[in-house]
């Protein structure tokens, strides 16, 4: 199968440099009309230039594609909306959205400053929530939408210094499982990319000979995937150096305790079966968890009364 976009229309935020340069280009060398998306602040936010996303956007002509840039702060809704709104002026619909615009700003959480906090949590969380707010009716109206979310291993796992960016890329998993829900029959499909690159974002973390291995294209492909007619759904695909996996959330089958026996004392006593991974399942919904142990406490008096 050849992944192709013709006749799609995408938008890509942090579409100037990095990652998202890389996958604008990618959708358009694969049929896509682009709307290059880039504040161009630098890494840690600030800032603002128009120059790279035009670039990105001379480049995709170049090519023989179509493409526009816009200039939206993706933290401001007004701004995304205009993004939104041009897109559709020009082409009539918008078919996928890939989140990826970000910053930094590292510190230990004792050193952290409470705004360097809430400022990465407004541009990756309320970002990705402002442009698929922008972009879910104009979906939802056409049955058809793939929307791309940018986490990380950092909010999968923990990263030392980064419990903003963590926190942030957490989220953006919540908000894929519950949107995966409700574009379910629109066919708007909702998956999550946790990219490791070597981008202006990592540039401090890698021995620069160890860079070279890590190229974005490798990502892209995995972004593609994840926004292609044919993509899945519900997946945190985490890619980088050549690598794929997914992540996935576990819960294990547990113990239930009677109501005489709901103590810290009985829970400590049970927290090796608690914790046996023997048993997991993954949950499709926050209410199987309800179901599950609603089902034990049934299955519990049931036996009671035998």
């Amino acid at each position: 199968m050849t992944v192709r976009f013709d006749g799609r229309v995408a938008i890509v935020t942090g579409a100037g440099n990095g990652l998202g340069r890389c996958h604008a280009l990618e959708l358009a060398s694969r049929g896509a009309k682009v709307v290059v998306n880039d504040l161009g602040g630098a890494r840690d936010g600030s800032g603002a230039s128009s120059a790279a996303a035009q670039e990105v956007v001379a480049a995709i002509e170049a090519m023989g594609g179509e493409a526009m840039a816009h200039g939206a702060n993706v933290a401001k809704f007004d701004e995304v909306q205009d993004m939104v709104q041009k897109a559709m002026d020009k082409w009539g619909r918008v078919d996928i959205l890939i989140n990826n615009a970000g910053i930094l700003r590292d510190k230990t959480f004792s050193k952290m400053e409470i705004e360097d906090f809430r400022l990465v949590m407004d541009v990756h969380v309320m970002g990705s929530v402002n442009c698929t707010k922008a972009v879910w009716e104009i979906m939802r109206e056409q049955n058809y939408g793939r929307i791309v979310m940018t986490t990380s291993s950092s909010g999968l796992y923990g990263n030392f210094g980064q419990s903003n960016y963590g926190a942030a890329k957490l989220a953006l998993v919540g908000l894929m499982n519950t949107l995966v829900q409700e574009g379910h029959k629109n066919d708007i499909r909702v998956n999550a990319l946790a990219p490791v690159a070597a981008t202006r974002m990592t540039e401090d973390i890698f021995p620069q000979e160890l860079l070279a291995m890590f190229r974005p294209e490798a990502v892209t492909a995995g972004a593609l995937v994840l926004c292609h007619e044919e993509a899945p759904n519900r997946t945190i695909l985490c890619a980088g150096a050549g690598g794929y996996a997914t992540a996935r959330v576990f819960e294990t089958e547990g113990v239930f305790l009677p109501g005489e026996e709901q103590t810290p004392e009985a829970v400590v006593q049970a927290w090796d079966t608690i914790c046996d991974t023997g048993r997991q399942s993954e949950l499709e919904a926050g209410i199987k968890q309800s179901e599950k142990f609603l089902g034990q406490a049934m299955a519990w008096m049931k036996s009671q009364k035998g």
